[in-house]
């Protein structure tokens, strides 16, 4: 068997030190998908398309890359945020004709299971928490409550429906079945969104499947809610070898600081502090969010 050239032998030691794109190196970029969608603080910036964006074009625009990997720990949160964060993934997907694969970590629920829906392929931990396909929406009624401290609550509207599930008054039982009405609709394109993703993969014996129940990753594979059981090392090594690169593709700005999602303006309240009290009621709903799966 011959060996190698002469040439080869001299542009060996330059194959080592050029950029992995002009090596034959397999290239999987990895754009991380984490928190609680559209449910954003001053302090604390959720997962929305303004933040997902940018990452997600700088993954797919990479030259020579095998795939995208999408790593999600969500537990979901806003129908908005959710579909357009999945529509901007199938874009990017069909426009740069590359595979997607999410991999979920401790939870891809609801909003967040629409999210890995995008991808070509669903891995999951065997305990991960996937499915909740539903939705959900939640207030409090403060009307007896301030009543018994003698509180009159004054709301001035030039619309009937300005004061809609208002927490401060009587709760109105035409506002509650609109309320219904609403989440139905966007119950059922979430469904329609999940038939078409996962097609004939799904269990349509199941009858539960899109009642908000939830399931491990294990189990979501007999369901066809996912496609293996795995991780994104382990996968992304025994299908492209183990020299894959993986580089995690973040948002970052200038002198390479990865941006936080807020500026130091958005810290500040129209009374020129910092907005504590909303900050405290995001992070209660978002923490609300992981405990409903145990998390």
């Amino acid at each position: 068997m011959a060996g190698p050239s002469a040439l080869q032998r001299t542009l060996a030691p330059l194959r080592r030190v050029l950029p992995a794109r002009f090596r034959d190196i397999p290239i999987v970029p990895v754009v991380r998908l984490a928190g609680a969608i559209g449910i954003s603080s001053p302090l604390k910036p959720g997962l929305t398309i303004a933040n997902a964006a940018r990452p997600l074009e700088r993954a797919f625009s990479m030259r020579n890359i095998k795939a995208v990997a999408l790593s999600i720990n969500s537990p979901g949160g806003a129908a908005a945020q959710s579909h357009l964060i999945h529509q901007r993934i199938r874009a990017l997907a069909q426009e740069h004709n590359v595979p997607v694969i999410a991999f979920v970590e401790d939870v891809a629920a609801s909003g967040g299971y629409m999210i890995a829906c995008a991808a070509d392929e669903i891995i999951a931990d065997a305990s991960s928490i996937v499915g909740s396909i539903g939705v959900v929406g939640g207030s409090f009624g403060f009307d007896k409550l301030i009543a018994r401290w003698g509180i009159e609550r004054r709301v001035y509207t030039s619309g009937d429906r300005k004061v809609t599930l208002d927490p401060f008054l009587p709760e109105n039982p035409d506002d509650v079945e609109r309320l219904k009405a609403i989440q139905h609709e966007i119950h059922e394109s979430f469904i329609a969104l999940v038939r078409a993703r996962r097609g004939d993969r799904l269990d349509s014996r199941e009858t539960a499947l899109f009642s908000g129940e939830y399931w491990t990753g294990r189990r979501g594979v007999e369901l066809g809610l996912v496609d293996a059981v795995g991780d994104l090392r382990g996968t992304l090594r025994q299908r492209f070898g183990d020299k894959v690169q993986t580089p995690l593709i973040a948002d970052r700005g200038f002198f390479g600081r990865r941006l936080p999602g807020v500026s130091r303006g958005d810290l500040e309240s129209p009374r020129g502090g910092l907005s504590l009290a909303e900050d405290a009621l995001s992070t209660l709903e978002a923490r609300a969010l992981w405990a409903r799966y145990g998390l």
